[in-house]
C-alpha cells in the first residue's frame, strides 16, 4: 500500500494527454529498483497509474521519467511528461 496516486501522462505537440502505458511505467520502475534508491517506494498499477510513499519527489520523478522515455524511444520529439498527484494508494 502506497500513500498516493500518480498520474502519468504524455502531452503530445498539439497539448492532448495520453496516460502513459503500463509497459512504459514499467519499464521505468524496474531500472530504478535497483539503480536509484528514491524512486524504490513506487509500484506501477495501470496505464498512466504509479503508486507512490511520500519520500517521493514529484519534480525529479518526472524528469527522471521522462529522460528514460525519451531515452527508449516513448516519447517523440516535442512532446513531454506530466506527473500528477491524483489522490490516495491503493487498498
Amino acid at each position: 500500500m502506497f500513500a498516493r496516486r500518480l498520474s502519468i501522462e504524455r502531452i503530445d505537440q498539439e497539448g492532448g494527454r495520453h496516460a502513459c502505458p503500463l509497459r512504459w511505467i514499467d519499464s521505468f520502475a524496474m531500472r530504478n529498483f535497483t539503480n536509484n534508491a528514491i524512486f524504490d517506494d513506487t509500484l506501477p498499477v495501470g496505464d498512466g497509474l504509479l503508486e507512490a510513499g511520500l519520500g517521493v519527489p514529484l519534480e525529479p520523478l518526472q524528469a527522471a521519467m521522462e529522460d528514460w522515455f525519451q531515452r527508449k524511444g516513448y516519447l517523440k520529439r516535442g512532446e513531454r511528461l506530466a506527473v500528477t498527484e491524483t489522490g490516495g494508494g491503493g487498498l
